[in-house]
């Protein structure tokens, strides 16, 4: 007599997809460590950014017969104080200094200011030919800036403005680059929904912008208002034409007087780059973390 055993079906393995799924999620959402290869990379990368500012500093703290030499220093001297002393002082380099906050600060604040709005208007109000004025607005972005040096320079002549700040500050108020950054940050950031929710509850058009706009677009108004602080630093074409070294001259304008001469003095003019370069590294230290940091917040939040 033969014995017939059964045996129960196998049960599907339903517990390993489940696992496959919880590790897949797991290496999405853990930290990603980068090989060697990528460190060597990244670490090639900063050290090609960082040398232009390094040989800055090496070749402000020589004297011009070393810097002639061959091969030049590629190691700090003992001239750094001195040079920064003679270059703070035969550049004015003082008033340069408040001249430079003072237009950077200016452009930057008031650039933010109407790019948030224009930006919104662009992004959410409904009005005819608003596509229309933002391509012509895109389309000013494609038109080079040396082209309007002249025609600017005659009304910056009739209106004697020459050798005054205002020259240099006036041009620089607006920014189709800011519109456009703002306009698209704001078309993907801020939901409509919040805008009908305020306009409900019988928010003015003011009232939107100062508490629902100006709120949201908070991290995109940080980093425009640093690119735009930065541009207005190291801006040197319009501010040479209009300025003069021995008047209102702005960081770079006086930093283009360094050295003149039969042979130009190198270590002055990279003590005065250098002092230059400074404000601008102390600004990213201190912001760059929070805006990095809004960006994030932000990028979340759309």
């Amino acid at each position: 007599m033969t014995t017939t055993t059964l045996t129960a079906p196998a049960k599907p393995d339903a517990e390993k997809p489940r696992r496959t799924r919880r590790s897949r999620a797991a290496r999405a959402g853990g930290q990603m460590h980068g090989g060697p290869l990528a460190y060597t990379v990244l670490a090639l990368f900063t050290i090609g950014s960082l040398f232009p500012l390094v040989w800055t500093a090496i070749a402000a703290s020589r004297d011009n017969n070393r810097l002639a030499q061959t091969p030049p220093p590629f190691w700090f001297g003992s001239n750094l104080p001195h040079n920064i002393e003679v270059a703070w002082k035969d550049a004015n380099l003082g008033k340069a200094f408040l001249n430079t906050t003072i237009v950077a600060g200016v452009s930057a604040l008031t650039i933010v200011f109407l790019s948030t709005l224009a930006g919104f208007a662009f992004a959410k109000l409904r009005f005819k030919g608003r596509n229309a004025l933002m391509l012509v607005v895109i389309g000013t972005m494609m038109v080079p800036p040396q082209l309007s040096v002249i025609p600017l320079y005659m009304m910056v002549a009739k209106l004697d403005w020459t050798d005054q700040l205002q020259a240099v500050i006036l041009p620089s108020l607006v920014s189709a680059f800011g519109v456009f950054f703002m306009r698209q940050y704001l078309l993907q950031a801020l939901p409509d929904e919040i805008i009908e929710a305020a306009r409900v509850d019988g928010a003015s058009s003011w009232r939107v912008v100062w508490h629902v706009v100006f709120p949201t677009a908070r991290p995109a108004m940080a980093v425009l208002g640093m690119l735009m602080f930065v541009q207005a630093w190291n801006d040197f074409l319009w501010p040479f034409l209009v300025l003069t070294q021995t008047g209102n001259p702005t960081v770079q304008v006086a930093i283009a007087g360094l050295g003149r001469g039969y042979t130009p003095d190198q270590s002055l003019i990279m003590a005065g780059a250098l002092l230059g370069t400074l404000p601008l590294l102390l600004v990213f230290a201190i912001f760059g973390k929070q805006i990095v940091g809004g960006i994030m917040q932000g990028a979340v939040k759309g």
